[in-house]
């Protein structure tokens, strides 16, 4: 069963044919790009999880060039608006948009390996056991000395650090007392459990936190 969301969790506006617009995903689209440019390999295969909109894989596909990007999410409609926008971006590195629902075992071992696994502002949508699924197929889905990385809004050391982030945390256990933010502290710990190191935490615009961690090498 998929959890039960607030308004406030998922805003998309229809933006012409079966293209979404979503405004958060355009506020956080150039630093999230930055911290690829810093930090995913330079080539290779590109998975995206829960790519909503498709107006973030578009942005990266043009920024990392060099990436074959894969763009997936669990929803009809925001599949029909990714594969919309890359057909108006024409671009080469972006394969159609995969049906995929990262929360259940399994799907590594038929859609991997991957370079680069790229995830931004789903982990405070799920549950606890779906995110620590999310990570041990994100682990095994990723080539020797690929990288994962998460993006969104996290505790620090068990405290929500923001009104804002107080307000819609509330918001999303009010929703669903199963989702709500994780804490970095489990985050790290559960990246580490399923095999990830280095694990590194990057401090974000809004708040937010970036988690880069790494496959080792055999």
């Amino acid at each position: 069963m998929s959890p039960r969301l607030p308004p406030s969790a998922s805003v998309a506006e229809t933006a012409g044919g079966d293209r979404l617009f979503a405004p958060a995903a355009a506020r956080n689209l150039a630093p999230l790009c930055d911290l690829l440019a810093d930090h995913a390999p330079r080539s290779g295969r590109a998975l995206e999880i829960a790519s909503g909109t498709g107006e973030h894989v578009i942005g990266f596909a043009k920024r990392l060039p060099g990436l074959t990007w894969q763009p997936s999410d669990i929803d009809t409609a925001r599949r029909a608006s990714i594969n919309a926008y890359a057909a108006e971006a024409a671009l080469p590195n972006i394969a159609p948009a995969l049906p995929l629902d990262a929360t259940q075992p399994g799907w590594a071992a038929e859609h991997g390996p991957f370079d680069l696994i790229m995830l931004a502002n789903l982990l405070h949508l799920i549950p606890t056991e779906a995110v620590r699924c999310l990570t041990i197929e994100a682990a095994a889905a990723l080539a020797p000395g690929g990288k994962l990385i998460l993006y969104g809004p996290f505790k620090r050391e068990g405290e929500l650090t923001s009104p804002g982030d107080i307000r819609f945390d509330a918001e999303l256990r009010a929703a669903d007392p199963s989702i709500g933010y994780k804490d970095d502290l489990d985050m790290a710990r559960w990246l580490s459990d399923a095999g990830l190191s280095p694990i590194d935490q990057i401090d974000m615009p809004a708040n937010n936190l970036a988690f880069i961690a790494g496959k080792p090498s055999p």
